[in-house]
């Protein structure tokens, strides 16, 4: 953006027959500048949207995780104290002879084991099973489909940024060309001149200079140099 805004300047303020670049790079530098800012914003709005949304989401998926870790440690309780039987836990896909408790880590556990578990639940009842409270399936059931709610909006948000990232990319590679091409030109111009010169002169067309350690050493002595006389 600064490349393009100070060649445009240049373009405002200077003569067409004294510019260092055509006509015709001015005119692909006035068309791709909204498009590029333009995309600069889109992609800026669509990564706060996702970041304004990430800590609810948070605590969504959190709340999610902690129902469905209890609702599984009541039931294991409930087999301990000897109230159920072990082979219950087959109806909710977790290991019969096993206390463990689901990975619940990432999304996708949570998916696979809240539909599991819920499904385990209302089958076990279904076939005369006691429902399990403290907390009951429907208040878990609760939770977890407010977390696919959030998960699915979050996704979406995630498809928006990656969208506008890649429309951005998209921009920056021809502003890339279109800047590589504008500097050729306005280094061109201005050949006729000693390479200090023609560096100074170009710099204030906004082209950009990266000097390798020799040749700042040299920079350095020249201007020690100077300064001693």
């Amino acid at each position: 953006m600064r490349a393009i805004e100070a060649a445009l300047e240049k373009g405002k303020r200077v003569p067409m027959k004294d510019l260092a670049f055509s006509y015709l790079s001015l005119e692909k530098l006035q068309a791709i500048y909204p498009r590029l800012s333009g995309s600069i914003r889109q992609l800026n709005s669509a990564k706060q949207n996702q970041f304004d949304k990430s800590r609810e989401y948070g605590e969504i998926f959190k709340k999610a995780k902690l129902y469905l870790s209890h609702f599984v440690q009541v039931m294991t309780f409930a087999i301990i104290r000897e109230e159920m039987k072990p082979d219950i836990r087959a109806f909710y896909g977790l290991e019969v002879n096993s206390q463990r408790l689901p990975a619940l880590n990432l999304e996708k556990d949570v998916l696979e084991w809240g539909e599991r578990i819920i499904k385990g639940e209302q089958q076990r009842c279904m076939k005369g099973g006691s429902p399990i409270y403290s907390p009951s399936i429907a208040l878990v059931k609760v939770h977890f489909e407010s977390f696919i709610e959030a998960y699915r909006h979050q996704k979406m948000l995630q498809n928006i940024t990656n969208r506008a990232s890649e429309q951005m990319n998209q921009v920056r590679d021809e502003a890339d060309k279109l800047i590589q091409e504008v500097w050729n030109e306005v280094e061109e111009r201005f050949n006729v001149f000693s390479e200090d010169v023609k560096r100074e002169k170009a710099t204030d067309y906004g082209v950009t200079y990266v000097y390798r350690p020799a040749e700042l050493k040299k920079m350095e002595a020249d201007k020690l140099q100077t300064n001693l006389f």
